[in-house]
């Protein structure tokens, strides 16, 4: 009976690409500085995400703020993208009636594809966060 020798494939490393030679064959680092180089490297792109998301909402708030406070209570979508309001990020979503109602903090308007409408400020906004611990 002639036995055939099963080929293993040599794992690369998930940070640096070199070959595996020695270990576990499900092991996944060549070495332990590759192994803190590549977790480092994903929490840095996680936190440049976040950072990238709350200046976006930032700068919409801003945005957003300056529009109320002008006395308005909508403006076309195109002139506010071409300020720098992302439409795709929000704090809120919600659909009422037939309309979808966006927030943006405690700023809250309606969307269609040329405008932004209905905008106004929740007034009293309280944060009372001892408050909704305590209630759980």
């Amino acid at each position: 009976m002639k036995y055939q020798r099963k080929l293993r494939l040599t794992p690369r490393c998930l940070h640096c690409g070199e070959k595996i030679r020695y270990g576990r064959t499900d092991k996944k680092y060549c070495c332990e500085d590759c192994r803190m180089e590549h977790n480092n490297a994903l929490a840095r792109d996680s936190r440049t995400f976040r950072r990238r998301v709350l200046s976006q909402l930032s700068s919409n708030y801003s945005l957003l703020s300056t529009v109320l406070q002008s006395g308005a209570d909508s403006v076309p979508l195109s002139d506010i993208v071409s300020m720098g309001f992302a439409p795709g990020i929000v704090t809120s979503y919600a659909r009422v009636g037939k309309h979808d109602e966006f927030g943006c903090f405690d700023i809250k308007y309606r969307m269609t594809a040329t405008k932004l409408y209905s905008m106004f400020k929740i007034q009293n906004v309280s944060l009372n966060l001892h408050a909704d611990i305590d209630s759980e």
